[in-house]
Order: C-alpha cells, then sequence, then structure tokens
C-alpha cells in the first residue's frame, strides 16, 4: 500500500504545487524570453524539481516574502529584505505599518549602511558583493561572503546546497546575467533551493517585471559568479552565507 500511495501522494503534490504557481502566470507574462537552458519555477518540470529537491528548506521562508525590487538599482536591497524576514531579526518602524515592524527596502538603509555605501552611489550603480557582505553585517546574523575565484565548483556546489538544507541558512548568489544567457550585467538575488539529480539551482529573481524564479546549473551558476566585477576592483562576483 505505502508503494502505491507514496507516487500518487507526489503526483498529488506537483499538481497543487502547480496550481499554485499557474496563480504567478499572470504576474510574468511579461518578462523577457528565456533561454533554452534555464527552466521556469511556474513550469511543470520547474515544480517537479522543487518537489523533488533535497534542498529546499530556504524555499519557504523566502517565498513567504518574495518581493520585486523598487528600482533597477535595489537587486541587493531586495534581497537583503527578504532575508532578514525571514529569519526574523528585529526589524525597524515601517512607514504605514504600525504598529507593526518589518524590513522594507525603505528602512533596510540607516546611518550605519550609509558610511558604507551612500544611497546615492547605491541608485547609479546598484551595490558589489563586499558591500552586500558588510551591509548585512551590520545586522544581527552571521555572514560569509566568498569570491567565486577563491574556491572551485565543488566547493561552492557542496557549501551552498548544505545552507539550503539548513534550518535558518540562506544565500545570496551576486553573478552576471549575461553569462546565463539573460540580459545583461551583474545582479543579485537569492537561493532558494538544490535539486541533486539535475545538479540546478532555483533563484528566486528578485527582478520580477524581467524574469521569474528559473533553476540553472551549478556550473552555468558558478561561471557567472566567477566573473570580475569592474565595480568592485576587478574582484569576482560570488556569494553570502547568512545564518541566525
Amino acid at each position: 500500500m505505502v508503494q502505491i500511495m507514496n507516487p500518487l501522494i507526489a503526483k498529488l503534490r506537483v499538481a497543487a504545487l502547480s496550481g499554485l504557481l499557474a496563480l504567478t502566470a499572470a504576474a510574468t507574462a511579461q518578462t523577457l524570453a528565456l533561454p533554452p537552458a534555464l527552466i521556469r519555477l511556474d513550469s511543470e518540470a520547474g515544480a517537479q524539481l522543487l518537489v523533488e529537491s533535497q534542498a529546499r528548506r530556504a524555499y519557504w521562508p523566502l517565498s513567504i516574502h518574495f518581493l520585486t525590487q523598487k528600482n533597477q538599482a535595489y537587486c541587493g536591497v531586495a534581497s537583503m529584505v527578504m532575508v532578514l524576514n525571514a529569519l526574523g531579526v528585529k526589524a525597524p518602524a515601517a512607514a504605514g505599518y504600525e504598529p507593526f515592524a518589518t524590513f522594507t527596502q525603505d528602512n533596510l538603509l540607516n546611518e550605519r549602511t550609509e558610511a558604507i555605501l551612500p544611497q546615492a552611489t547605491l541608485v547609479q550603480q546598484g551595490m558589489t558583493l563586499t558591500e552586500l557582505g558588510r551591509i548585512l553585517a551590520s545586522y544581527a546574523v552571521s555572514v560569509r561572503v566568498t569570491h567565486a575565484d577563491d574556491e572551485g565548483l565543488e566547493r561552492f556546489r557542496r557549501t551552498a546546497s548544505a545552507q539550503l538544507a539548513t534550518p535558518g541558512g540562506y544565500v545570496l548568489a551576486n553573478y552576471l546575467r549575461r553569462a546565463i544567457g539573460q540580459e545583461t550585467g551583474g545582479h543579485i538575488s537569492p537561493l532558494a533551493a538544490y535539486d541533486t539529480k539535475s545538479d540546478r539551482f532555483l533563484i528566486l529573481d528578485v527582478s520580477r517585471y524581467k524574469y521569474p524564479p528559473v533553476w540553472v546549473t551549478a556550473p552555468e551558476l558558478y561561471a557567472a559568479m566567477n566573473t570580475a566585477d569592474p565595480d568592485n576592483d576587478g574582484r569576482h562576483r560570488g556569494y553570502v552565507l547568512i545564518g541566525p
């Protein structure tokens, strides 16, 4: 009986998840076309990967707090807001939500972060991996910044997948879009899951007006991170591990 029911339950879970993801299809109808190598989360194949993925603890808390970056320079800001809210870090007051407190793209930045990256600079050119790590470190979370050229693909795959399988573990990736066939420059978004069989990571892309969440192979993602960032003194992009 168990052997018969398990496949049925799995199919029901995929169907339920596919139905939920279908509700977001209208919101992503105007997004740019994806290269064939990337798999949309809101597709049958994408939903199946999520159900079968072995490291997906980060997905559920992040999905609750998933948001769209408020402008084209705020990918790092939006990504940090998602993670800090998912971790339940004590948040400042949020205008319009009184008496409740939550992180938003309007209250994440403060006097401490201004000393790291002035908002005037951020709006013009976004933020680097180094600045991302330093701003996160100004909050009550553990932070580890890794430039892709400081380690190989295998270590990235092992480290990031383990983090995504750990309760309270999150990963923010800083990568070059065109290296995975998207348009065009550097970008930051959370990783939410890893599927061993397909060797793919799920990117919850915060520029939801541009691209939907996608599954990308580990080698492609690593290669996209292992690119020089001229705004960071030529240091390579990479990723940040965040925990409580």
